[in-house]
């Protein structure tokens, strides 16, 4: 009987996915991840969790129920050097980035997967909705989006291994969410009713500038808007309030609709434009994962999303002899923003994807 360790985060999702698991055969374990402690992100009241005792217990319960062995395992210092650390620092420089992705990329499965295979599981499984198969023919594991679109995960896996890729189960693949409810009902889970979890989960009550500087130890000095041509607008409150396609919350009128079209850290300036300046034809992405192919040859027709909810848009992706990624959509996108991934798809495959460097205009 193969052995599979399950990450449970206290949630409904990865607990179906166990029950999932046993009804397939597996021997199956569960482990919650410890990342943070309250201070670690500027929460003193002790009283006042997240994402860690209250979910840890969550879980527990629910391994407990179904009678395997439940574990915590305390990715804290990794959590903090290769997750909060590059979100603070990713601010500082201009961009906005996605943290679930880097926190997926090393911690939930390069991490987890390690510690996994040393304690003798032959798998690891995750609540996430995805699939994944072996190709016959390509001879590569394949990441593709779950049955069930409207909760499609695979843009957050793209960074995904071959080995790891190969290691890792999704049960909730060909599912859709109102069955998982469903299950998690009949079984009588305690979180049962839990709520899905929507906004970062180390960054409380929404307040990422604050987040930020007590995460780095330094107050962001304010700077200049200006225009396109450099023309001072006035004075803003520091880079790390804003991304692109902001409109509201610039603490400043201007007589009509203004936006940030471009983050310059390197002179403390926030570009503002018209709505029309958000567009661009296409964009350049670094730190590339490639997961249908071995490598990309020559030009390639795909589907791109260029953020989380975004919706797929026809493009083409170029390969650069730098190993980056030049992407041309077939039309203009609105607010491309440098930090979030690129994730390019055929159909249901994730072909692979990589981060936003910049955007730009080919057509002028």
């Amino acid at each position: 009987m193969a052995k599979v360790l399950i990450a449970m985060s206290g949630g409904v999702d990865s607990s179906v996915a166990a029950v999932l698991l046993m009804e397939q055969g597996y021997e199956v374990s569960g482990a919650t991840f410890k990342l943070f402690e309250n201070e670690d992100i500027g929460i003193v009241d002790k009283t006042k969790t997240c994402c860690s005792l209250e979910d840890v217990l969550d879980a527990k319960s629910v391994a407990q129920r179904l009678g395997f062995r439940h574990d915590v395992f305390n990715f804290g210092e990794l959590f903090q050097k290769d997750v909060i650390i590059p979100f603070a620092e990713s601010y500082i420089n201009g961009e906005t980035p996605n943290p679930c992705i880097e926190c997926n990329r090393s911690i939930k499965f390069e991490k987890f997967l390690e510690r996994a295979l040393l304690l003798e599981y032959d798998f690891i499984a995750t609540g996430h909705y995805a699939r994944n198969e072996y190709d016959e023919k390509s001879g590569r594991y394949l990441l593709k989006k779950a049955a069930d679109h409207t909760k499609d995960q695979s843009y957050v896996l793209y960074t995904m291994s071959q080995e790891e890729l190969s290691r890792t189960l999704f049960p909730l693949g060909g599912i859709k969410k109102s069955e998982i409810r469903a299950i998690a009902e009949e079984k009588s889970f305690v979180n049962a009713k839990k709520p899905d979890s929507q906004d970062i989960c180390f960054v409380r009550d929404g307040d990422y500038a604050g987040f930020i500087e007590h995460t780095l130890g330094k107050t962001v000095t304010d700077g200049e808007f200006v225009d396109s041509n450099g023309n001072f607008l006035g004075k803003h409150q520091g880079i790390i309030r804003y991304t692109i396609g902001q409109r509201k919350g610039l603490g400043k009128t201007f007589g009509k609709p203004m936006y940030v079209v471009e983050i310059n850290p390197d002179n403390n300036q926030v570009v503002l434009g018209n709505n029309e300046d958000l567009f661009s034809d296409s964009l350049l992405a670094g730190n590339v994962n490639l997961i249908s192919i071995e490598e990309l040859k020559e030009p390639m027709d795909v589907t791109v999303k260029a953020r989380y909810k975004a919706t797929e848009v026809p493009a083409t992706i170029y390969p650069q002899k730098s190993g980056q990624i030049f992407v041309k959509f077939k039309e203009k996108q609105r607010a491309i923003t440098p930090g979030q991934a690129a994730v390019f798809y055929q159909g249901d495959i994730v072909v692979g994807g990589g981060k936003i460097l910049k955007r730009s205009n080919t057509n002028g």
